[in-house]
């Protein structure tokens, strides 16, 4: 059964009725075909209507929704010849951070993701996303491994920020989260990001200081999460939509600001509404933003990074 965010109940009230009317003519002789087909236009003008004029706080929403792809599912659709690769070589493994080797359109990669979990198991079991030192210096031992083959780097980005739990931090989280950083920006080897979900924090922003960083169209791109910056700035959670959007934390809006470089368009409805047309589209847009950063040597690409992070927020002002 879908799931439906609040705002979309009108359009899950019509979709309801058609499935109603739908079941109601297999069960007998009845021929309500035209109620059918006129409810199914009425709830697909609706969406279109309701997608076309999202707030930031409702991409914020479209963005955890418990269905949307997550990093697994992209890289069992993208990625062919998948070798996790595992550990930190220093404390464990954080199943948080997927890493591995792989096949991107026929070329060797290294993949990093940040993985949810679909399920009450499988979030639990990766910790929703939010990993600890140990998943954040896994990241920067493949990057490093990366850079001594010459294999360029695809990161998946969603987490709403890295784990804030107290044995995260006397593990050394916040230098974990620095030098994983600063192996994105020292790679000799081209590296794209994509935003997929939540880019939260510097908890996002360890695996995405990239070439390239694209973004699809309902994720969101933060230093902090609205009900954080809610917490902070007004005492109280309460106030996380009017956070939304002081942030300007939407795909668009990061493009105007030059913080990242391409919107993907998602689905009518967002990704979780038709997943395979969504990965497809990220994969298109993953290769087009690879493909020019191939003939670049490492000195070039060390450069390229470095000059698009000093631009950084200078457009759109």
């Amino acid at each position: 059964m879908r799931h439906f965010l609040d705002f979309e109940r009108p359009i899950a009230e019509l979709e309801s009725k058609v499935e109603e009317l739908r079941h109601l003519s297999n069960a007998g002789d009845l021929n309500i075909a035209d109620e059918v087909a006129r409810l199914e236009t009425k709830a697909d003008r609706l969406l279109r209507q309701t997608y076309a004029k999202l707030s930031p706080w409702q991409k914020v929403l479209v963005a955890r929704h418990p269905e949307r792809p997550h990093a697994r599912d992209y890289i069992d659709a993208l990625v062919t010849d998948w070798t996790p690769l595992a550990g930190d070589r220093c404390f464990g493994e954080d199943r948080a951070i997927l890493g591995g080797l792989g096949r991107f359109r026929g070329r060797s990669v290294v993949v990093l993701g940040q993985e949810k979990g679909s399920d009450t198991e499988s979030r639990v079991r990766h910790n929703f996303g939010m990993a600890k030192p140990e998943g954040y210096r896994k990241a920067r031992r493949l990057m490093e491994l990366a850079d001594r083959f010459g294999l360029p780097v695809i990161a998946f980005v969603d987490t709403a920020g890295a784990y804030p739990g107290v044995e995260a931090e006397a593990r050394g989280q916040a230098e974990a989260i620095a030098r994983s950083i600063e192996a994105c920006l020292r790679l000799k080897v081209p590296m794209v990001a994509a935003i997929i979900g939540e880019g939260g924090s510097g908890g996002a922003i360890a695996i995405a200081a990239a070439n390239s960083v694209v973004m699809l169209e309902h994720a969101v791109y933060s230093v902090i999460s609205p009900e954080g910056c809610s917490s902070i700035l007004w005492r109280s959670a309460e106030n996380a939509q009017e956070a939304a959007e002081a942030l300007k934390l939407t795909a668009q809006d990061l493009l105007k600001l030059g913080v990242i470089d391409a919107v993907v368009p998602e689905p009518l409805g967002g990704a979780h509404r038709q997943r395979g047309e969504a990965i497809a589209a990220l994969g298109d847009a993953l290769e087009r933003a690879l493909q020019p950063l191939l003939g670049l040597d490492g000195a070039a690409l060390k450069a390229h990074r470095r000059n698009k992070y000093l631009a950084m927020g200078s457009k759109g002002l």
